[in-house]
């Protein structure tokens, strides 16, 4: 990131809701060619290594929609090594740039997209599986299922439905029962 100036973070999880830092801005955004998943087995913040939960990831093709992040320049070098430590602790994430589309205009962005060289990236599995490790998982950042709901509920928010989120959701509340 040499480039000067303020940049934007392209938020696709739990970053829309609960980014931790304060962005100077925030706005839909889209970014094309890639889509997301839960395709990261997380043994840290929604689940255990006995129990493993799943986080999202962005996979390549598709699109996705989320909101795009402004952090200010003079806030960017701790935005960064916040957004490291908070989600890189496995290094399972790279951050790279992206084109994003905010209304309309193509900008740079910069996003987090999961490497599926690493041992915890577990790709695309039946959904009965995927429901029932979200529904069993809890780690250091609560019940696995409420990081799947909240993320839902934020989309829908903002008038983005993600019906695949949507479907796993009505499973996981099925294996709760």
């Amino acid at each position: 990131m040499s480039e000067p100036g303020d940049v934007w973070f392209f938020a696709y999880g739990s970053l829309m809701w609960n980014p931790g830092f304060q962005p100077s801005e925030t706005c839909e955004a889209r970014l094309d060619d890639w889509h997301r998943r839960f395709c990261v087995s997380s043994i840290i913040y929604r689940g255990t290594p006995e129990k493993p939960g799943l986080s999202l990831g962005l996979e390549r093709g598709g699109e996705c929609r989320g909101l795009a992040l402004r952090i200010a320049e003079p806030d960017r070098e701790q935005v960064f090594a916040y957004l490291a430590e908070r989600e890189m602790p496995e290094e399972i994430y790279s951050c790279v740039p992206v084109s994003i589309e905010i209304e309309g205009q193509v900008v740079l962005a910069y996003t987090l997209i999961v490497n599926p060289d690493h041992a915890l990236y577990v790709g695309e599995m039946p959904i009965a599986e995927m429901a029932l490790r979200i529904a069993k998982g809890h780690g250091k950042r609560g019940p696995n299922r409420d990081y799947l709901a909240s993320t839902v509920e934020h989309l829908e928010s903002l008038g983005i439905r993600d019906e695949g989120l949507a479907h796993l959701l009505s499973h996981v509340d099925e294996v709760d029962q």
